[in-house]
């Protein structure tokens, strides 16, 4: 039977210095108190010891530097002349209670490592991380939760190989942080089915709007709260598909901004009929037409989410995405070509520079880098 992997204890959440700090201090105000004067008390420090080491350590550490602190001040060669039996009594309760404090403390980390755990695998579930290469399609993606601690918010993607080609999803959802994650599963479900059984991409839209129209009717009056208010799920949503055998890209966009093409040095958005977001019932009753554009030889394609477009700086002025990317290709890569590894490095510059830009960024953040330049049909 495979062995448990054991949880870290108290200890190990904490940067190594933390760690040392309790037995430096005791050896330094040991130190300390065996060359002072004798008019100079620093006995009492040693009290403060026990209390320290039960925020950073387990019961057993803080027992034992309690029990050398006790040690140092009852030791006739140590012991300072001005510590009486009462206040051997004291350090001694306060080390009790320091051990109390860390056993508490220690249960509750150990609960808190395991729950945290489990929610990093279930989100890890729901958005897992994009491989290199998709079908015969490059790809990097970043994706940054508005949520501190949360791996997922309400921006999603996904890239998927089918019959019809390689399929690429880029989506905002109605909110954002962890309380978007249920619409995010349910979005990434559908898209996963529709592209293994839809021929049309208009058609995979559609699928996506029935799943959010359903879950909103599901959820009843305020959602899964109940507040009287009708349910409304909606997402922003950008689909592409590069076919098998075709040197170009369809477009489908349900509310969703467009995505720039990045050619030569140049970088363009690639417009497409909008729609409405997904959720409101219009995809389903007419199906979005797709655009098509045409793709060279050491083309990408980037999707992104408002929350990158939407961030401002000091001013109130919104991150101008299609400039400055135009100024960094040219800048960063000589000929304005990314090298067969650059998706990676285009992802993480947009995310730096939009954290530069902005004072912050309040909005979840998600950008798809594509680029199918191995096909042998692009020329």
């Amino acid at each position: 039977m495979p062995r448990r992997p054991e949880l870290p204890g108290a200890g190990d959440l904490q940067p190594r210095w933390l760690r040392a700090l309790p037995l430096a201090l005791l050896v330094v105000v040991a130190v300390a108190e065996w060359f002072a004067p004798g008019w100079v008390q620093l006995a009492f420090l040693f009290a403060t010891l026990p209390p320290l080491t039960g925020l950073v350590y387990g019961p057993r550490m803080t027992t034992l530097i309690g029990a050398l602190a006790l040690l140092l001040l009852a030791l006739p060669a140590t012991r300072p002349p001005h510590v009486s039996d009462a206040d051997l009594g004291a350090v001694g309760a306060i080390s009790v209670g320091g051990v109390l404090v860390s056993w508490i403390r220690t249960r509750y980390v150990r609960d808190f490592v395991v729950v945290r755990n489990v929610a990093e695998e279930v989100q890890r579930a729901v958005l897992p991380p994009l491989p290199g290469r998709v079908g015969d399609v490059r790809c990097a993606a970043l994706y940054r939760a508005a949520q501190v601690g949360a791996l997922v918010g309400g921006d999603l993607y996904d890239v998927r190989t089918g019959p019809y080609g390689v399929r690429a999803l880029v989506a905002d959802v109605q909110g954002h942080g962890l309380a978007a994650v249920g619409t995010v599963a349910a979005l990434l479900g559908a898209f996963r089915e529709a592209v293994l059984d839809e021929a049309d991409l208009g058609a995979v839209a559609a699928r996506m709007d029935r799943r959010l129209r359903v879950d909103a009717a599901s959820a009843g009056p305020g959602g899964a709260g109940g507040g009287g208010e009708p349910s409304e799920l909606f997402a922003t949503a950008l689909l592409l598909e590069l076919p098998v055998g075709a040197a170009e890209v369809r477009l489908v966009s349900c509310g969703h901004p467009p995505p720039l093409l990045i050619r030569d040095g140049r970088v363009a958005e690639l417009a497409a009929e909008p729609g409405p977001p997904l959720g409101l019932g219009a995809a389903e009753a007419v199906p979005p037409e797709a655009a098509v554009k045409g793709l060279r030889r050491g083309d990408v394609l980037l999707g992104y989410t408002d929350g990158v477009t939407e961030a401002r700086d000091g001013a109130g002025a919104f991150y101008p995405l299609a400039e400055r990317l135009a100024g960094a290709v040219e800048r960063e890569w000589p000929g304005g070509r990314l090298p067969a590894d650059g998706l990676d490095d285009l992802v993480e510059y947009v995310w730096r520079d939009v954290t530069r830009y902005a004072e912050a960024v309040q909005d979840d953040v998600a950008l798809l880098a594509l680029s199918a330049d191995e096909r042998q049909e692009l020329s």
